[in-house]
């Protein structure tokens, strides 16, 4: 990892965890990389809820409410259970456009103690191919520091 994506995991390390609150953990986090991480548009997270992910905390212009798992990037990441990247979301089979800026995605899914999906972190960028595997070390870092803070979202 390098210095600075380093520096901003040490930063989620210090920030996270306090409460052992899943919503203020989140809502800090998106904060934390929607202000810190260059040419991105949003930064937030989907809550597995009733068989669809819903919004929850999130950094950006307002969002999809539900999205039904497999679809989207976001669905897909969901259903898959891996970490997702679209470098061009125009191109993306089923892609969901809540900002028409938005042309590259990454999401990552987040896991329950038990290993079950409890959501998914999403970042999106008003550049095309804008996340590569920096980005998904950062991110995939960023998710299990969010975790761990949680005590796993159990």
């Amino acid at each position: 990892m390098n210095k600075v994506n380093s520096n901003l995991a040490e930063q989620a390390r210090a920030l996270l965890g306090a409460t052992k609150d899943f919503t203020a953990d989140m809502a800090n986090l998106s904060a934390l990389i929607y202000h810190n991480v260059h040419e991105i548009n949003w930064a937030g997270f989907y809550v597995f809820k009733a068989g669809k992910l819903v919004l929850g905390p999130f950094q950006g212009k307002p969002a999809c409410v539900e999205i039904e798992i497999g679809k989207g990037v976001c669905g897909l990441c969901a259903k898959s259970a891996k970490t997702v990247i679209a470098p061009d979301v125009h191109k993306f089979p089923g892609h969901i456009a809540c900002d028409e800026a938005s042309k590259s995605e990454i999401v990552i899914p987040l896991f329950k103690t038990d290993g079950t999906i409890y959501g998914v972190m999403d970042i999106d960028s008003p550049k095309e191919d804008r996340f590569g595997p920096q980005e998904r070390e950062l991110f995939e870092s960023l998710a299990d520091i969010l975790t761990r803070a949680c005590g796993g979202f159990s």
